[in-house]
C-alpha cells in the first residue's frame, strides 16, 4: 500500500495502548508557530492559542500534536493546524518543510527546557504562514495574534508551559527578531 492509500485514522491507539507506548518509547510530535506575513514575507503577527489544562490552569500554547503511523510530517502539520485554527486557516507549508528546531521533551523537569509529564517525546518545530481566517477550534479557548515584539514579552512567556515559550523564542530568533 502506498502512503497515499494509507488511512492514518486506522493508526489511532486506545488510551491504554497510548499510555503503554508512552512508558516505553519516545513519541513523535510536530509544533507549529502560526504567523501572518506581509507581501514581502516579513512576519507581522504570531498566533498563540489559549487553552485550559487538565488541572484547570489557563496557558498560552503553540499548535502541536502527534504524528500518526504512516503519516507524512507535512500532513501532520496540516491536520493539527486545521484542528486548532480551523479549516479556513489556509496554511502555506512548503513542499519540503524544514524544522527550525528539534525539541526533546522529558517527563522529568531539568533534563531539557522542554517538559511533558506524560512522556518522553521528540518534536519537530516549524514556522507556518497562514493566509486565511483562523478561529480557535476544539479545546482552544482563544487565538491571539500578536506583533513579534509582543510575543517575546516576558509576562506572556510565563503563560507558556512545557517549553512552548522556549520554542516561541527560538522561532522568533530564527525569524530574525531579537530575543
Amino acid at each position: 500500500m502506498s502512503s497515499i492509500d494509507a488511512d492514518p485514522t486506522a493508526a489511532w491507539l486506545s488510551r491504554e495502548e497510548l499510555d503503554s507506548a508512552r512508558e516505553r518509547l519516545p513519541i513523535l510530535y510536530v509544533h507549529a508557530v502560526p504567523v501572518r506575513v506581509d507581501h514581502s514575507g516579513t512576519v507581522t503577527e504570531v498566533g498563540l492559542l489559549l487553552r485550559a489544562s487538565a488541572d484547570g490552569a489557563i496557558n498560552r500554547e503553540l499548535v502541536a500534536g502527534r504524528v500518526l503511523y504512516h503519516e507524512r510530517i507535512r500532513d501532520a502539520l496540516l491536520r493539527h493546524i486545521e484542528k486548532d485554527l480551523g479549516p479556513m486557516a489556509l496554511p502555506r507549508i512548503p513542499a519540503s518543510p524544514m524544522p527550525f528546531t528539534v525539541a526533546e521533551h522529558f517527563p522529568t523537569p531539568g533534563v531539557t527546557a522542554y517538559v511533558d509529564p506524560r512522556q518522553h517525546s521528540v518534536s519537530l518545530a516549524y514556522v507556518v504562514p497562514v493566509a486565511g481566517d483562523c478561529a480557535p477550534q476544539q479545546d482552544a479557548l482563544d487565538l491571539a495574534w500578536l506583533a513579534p515584539h509582543d510575543a517575546l514579552d516576558t509576562s506572556l512567556q510565563r503563560e507558556m508551559t512545557g517549553g512552548h515559550g522556549v520554542l516561541l523564542r527560538q522561532a522568533m530568533a530564527h525569524l530574525g527578531h531579537a530575543v
